[in-house]
């Protein structure tokens, strides 16, 4: 089970969160407080939307698998584990209670190999970008993987958008299994990529089999506004 739409933004802003407080516990004082950092409007409907958000990341989990070869053998690894090792969140439904729930404190913890990824791999991005793109699951898809393949890359690198290793199956855009229609919602997708990251690198290539990327750095912040960092 893995973060579907609008989920995604809970571990991108909790493991933002963990790199910057170097913390594998996350507070937040009010529920307010918790509202604003995500970006969402307050008030108790969009509290409770959060809140189940929360509750379906903590049954979610990641799973690994790499496949390689040591000599004639063949060497399958594979390792899964889950987002979150603890949570306590609160709301209420009670009209008496309407405004209770902004004075409490809400307290998340990551599970131990999160936390440790989150640290030992961290990829500058623009969380107010991630706040924008919340509504588009597919272009934030898009952004966190450009954020991440940006920052690693050495150099231009060549991404195909089909095969075993292509952008379609890192995406998992099914959906768009047909090549010409997958290229023109990736061409759509970077349009909107663009708008709020000018300077990112990502084109398709002229044959339209593969798409060129280069080293760039994602994090779009005005002067005085801290670094950003997801996983």
């Amino acid at each position: 089970m893995i973060p579907f739409g609008q989920d995604r933004i809970v571990p991108i802003f909790l493991a933002t969160l963990a790199v910057r407080q170097q913390s594998q516990t996350i507070r937040f004082k009010t529920g307010a407080e918790m509202l604003d950092t995500f970006g969402m409007n307050k008030g108790g409907k969009e509290y409770r939307r959060l809140v189940a958000a929360f509750g379906r990341i903590f049954g979610a989990t990641i799973f690994f698998a790499t496949d390689s070869s040591l000599g004639r053998a063949r060497v399958v690894h594979m390792a899964r584990f889950a987002f979150l090792r603890e949570a306590q969140i609160w709301y209420t439904r009670s009209p008496q209670d309407k405004a209770a729930w902004q004075d409490f404190e809400n307290v998340i913890v990551l599970s131990e190999e999160f936390y440790k990824e989150a640290l030992a791999h961290p990829i500058p991005t623009d969380l107010e970008a991630v706040k924008v793109l919340s509504g588009a699951p597919a272009v934030l898809d898009l952004f966190m993987w450009l954020s991440y393949r940006c920052f690693i890359s050495k150099g231009e690198e060549s991404i195909p958008l089909f095969g075993r290793c292509g952008l379609a199956s890192q995406l998992g855009s099914v959906e768009y299994s047909r090549l010409r229609r997958f290229r023109a919602m990736i061409d759509q997708w970077l349009g909107i990529v663009r708008a709020i990251w000018p300077e990112c690198p990502a084109r398709i290539a002229p044959d339209g089999q593969t798409l060129k990327i280069d080293h760039a750095t994602p994090v779009l912040r005005a002067p005085g506004r801290p670094p950003t960092a997801s996983f």
